[in-house]
């Protein structure tokens, strides 16, 4: 428990909640060694991977879930991104600190990317939230370390340069929430990472490209979403272009359903932006497949149209189904999965789409809302050499460390951490081991394909 000293001031308040989170952070250290964080071990009773992800196609669409199997038997990286359940149960089956924070859930690589603020400026953050739960902060760092492991064994890079590269995430981590525990409240909760600040840092031979990723990212918009995914309708107003089973057609039932569900969207917003969106009409809707590990839940696109010239607005609408985190930790305070998801990502974004919301559809479904494309765009990791990815496990890191300390108590997790590398090391074996595992259980999944326990297709 976390108290101030009443009527010694605000600087003194402030100096005895750190003084007592510190001490938190010192007493977790002894109950849970830094070098206890890794490596990975098995435990005897280990969930069959691929029991795991039957269980969780139970509630998906039937015929979307071989393409999940599909996509996540492509590469081992692709299964590490489709299986975060697998991991919590793992991660669920060794001792942890305690230490709470709001966990992304799925923090690897490729969740981590460009999009547009409020303000329209370029920012790199987390922009995937679908797990979202509070938790012991370690459980992060450690799926951001196994997921660049195993992106660097997947390019070819030597067993040494991927311990290398995963050790960087985890010390760039531990020192960004150190320098986060002398910062005011509202300095952590302003601090954003602006992409020119971004290409500022990466090596001058490679800041060409760095800026037409970017360039790429500002070109994602609404616009071209358009031009991509519509073609003219009967009427000469837009219409979806339909490419099953990858972008599904709905009917005239199903639209009214989408638009049920979009109404019910507009209550969760707050007012002013509920005010700009309804100067917008349904024009027609679709069922998208999109990611890996979100194959087979129902996601829907709208296509809307401004009521006064008619300029578009695509949003995405997604499924929310409990956190694979759930089972494992205590339950969300939020019955809604959307408000979970959209909470959570509010909470740990340093600035969120001003159209993110929440709405319940049709058989009481749980939805959340947001734009389908406002200069979203990401780090293509298969092009990165190992200085590259180490360079990015970092900046990974650092942005993992400031969305953990907008809510939790960072200088409890910056006294845990230390000065010294000894956590660093210790979740690098954790990656290095647990890149291993994804290795074996990867193969498992192409096992059960060849065997026909699953089905899979290729849909690309």
């Amino acid at each position: 428990m976390r108290t101030t000293v009443v009527g010694a001031g605000p600087e003194a308040g402030a100096r005895a909640v750190g003084a007592a989170e510190v001490a938190l952070g010192r007493a977790a250290r002894r109950e849970v060694p830094r070098s206890s964080q890794g490596p990975w071990r098995a435990p005897k009773d280990r969930v069959d991977p691929i029991a795991v992800l039957e269980a969780q196609a139970a509630s998906r669409v039937p015929e979307l879930v071989p393409i999940r199997y599909g996509r996540m038997a492509a590469t081992e990286f692709a299964f590490l991104r489709g299986g975060p359940a697998i991991m919590a149960a793992d991660l669920a089956s060794t001792p942890n600190t305690g230490i709470t924070v709001q966990l992304c859930g799925d923090a690897h690589l490729s969740n981590f990317g460009f999009y547009a603020s409020p303000e329209r400026a370029l920012l790199f953050d987390l922009n995937d939230f679908d797990e979202t739960l509070p938790g012991p902060f370690e459980w992060d760092v450690k799926r951001l370390a196994a997921s660049v492991a195993v992106a660097a064994r997947q390019n070819g890079d030597s067993e040494n340069a991927a311990r290398h590269a995963a050790q960087a995430s985890a010390r760039a981590y531990r020192e960004h929430m150190r320098e986060l525990a002398d910062w005011t409240e509202l300095d952590v909760w302003y601090e954003r990472l602006d992409t020119e600040e971004l290409v500022g840092e990466v090596r001058r031979r490679n800041r060409a490209e760095a800026a037409e990723t970017l360039t790429k990212a500002r070109s994602r918009t609404n616009l071209q979403a358009l031009e991509k995914l519509t073609e003219p309708g009967p009427d000469g107003e837009p219409r979806i272009r339909h490419d099953p089973p990858l972008l599904q057609p709905i009917g005239i039932r199903d639209l009214g359903l989408v638009q049920e569900t979009f109404e019910d969207f507009l209550h969760s917003m707050q007012e002013d932006r509920r005010v700009l969106l309804e100067r917008f009409r349904l024009v027609d809707a679709a069922m998208k497949v999109v990611g890996v590990g979100s194959v087979g839940t129902r996601c829907f696109i709208a296509l809307l149209a401004g009521t006064t010239v008619g300029d578009p607005l695509m949003l995405q609408i997604k499924e929310a189904e409990q956190s694979v985190l759930a089972v494992h930790l205590a339950p969300s305070r939020h019955r809604h999965q959307g408000e979970r998801v959209v909470a959570g990502q509010r909470l740990m974004q340093a600035a969120s789409d001003i159209f993110l919301g929440w709405a319940t559809g049709p058989a009481g479904r749980f939805f959340y809302c947001r734009q389908l494309r406002d200069m979203k765009g990401s780090v293509e990791i298969e092009r990165l050499d190992a200085k590259m990815l180490r360079r990015y496990a970092e900046i990974c890191g650092r942005t993992l460390a400031r969305a953990h300390a907008r809510s939790g108590p960072r200088a409890e997790i910056a006294e845990y951490l230390g000065r010294g590398d000894t956590f660093d090391r210790a979740v690098a074996d954790w990656a290095v081991g647990y890149g291993d595992q994804t290795h074996r259980d990867h193969k498992a999944l192409l096992e059960a394909i060849a065997q026909g326990r699953l089905e899979a297709v290729t849909d690309v």
